[in-house]
């Protein structure tokens, strides 16, 4: 299984990799992690992009879910394959950026979705299994 966080709100700033996460991206990406372990989800490897927001996303995301952000630099922005990314790893947590990951989950499903900041997908194998906005992750972290 492949599960996509996108990055929470991020503030704005002339330099796009160093923006950090605001007050609510925090609370979305926190929101996650808990959402997944309510939903007894069991993430063996998390890889994120080097940009900022998505680094604190992945880190605050992954408190909850016992499990340590590695940094994959074909995460940080532009085409890439989740498959070959996610080989051998088990079930990963994928934190990165738009439209990248909503064409990379069209290209495995064939699904075209609408990925919200702080939202949440998962696939297994060609099939969009789960696609929650930020407000559903909110409810599912209680």
């Amino acid at each position: 299984m492949i599960w996509f966080l996108r990055h929470g709100d991020a503030a704005d700033g002339e330099d796009d990799f160093a923006r950090p996460l605001t007050p609510k991206g925090e609370r979305q990406s926190t929101a996650a992690g808990e959402a997944l372990a309510a939903l007894g989800v069991e993430i063996d490897a998390c890889l994120t992009s080097p940009r900022v927001r998505a680094l604190e996303t992945a880190r605050l995301a992954c408190e909850t879910l016992d499990v340590e952000p590695e940094v994959a630099q074909e995460l940080s922005g532009g085409p890439f394959d989740p498959e070959e990314l996610a080989a051998g790893r088990g079930s990963v947590l994928l934190v990165g950026h738009e439209p990248d990951f909503s064409r990379a989950v069209g290209d495995l499903t064939g699904a075209r979705i609408d990925f919200k900041k702080g939202g949440l997908a998962a696939v297994d194998g060609a099939t969009l299994v789960a696609l929650l906005r930020p407000a559903q992750i909110k409810l599912l972290a209680g």
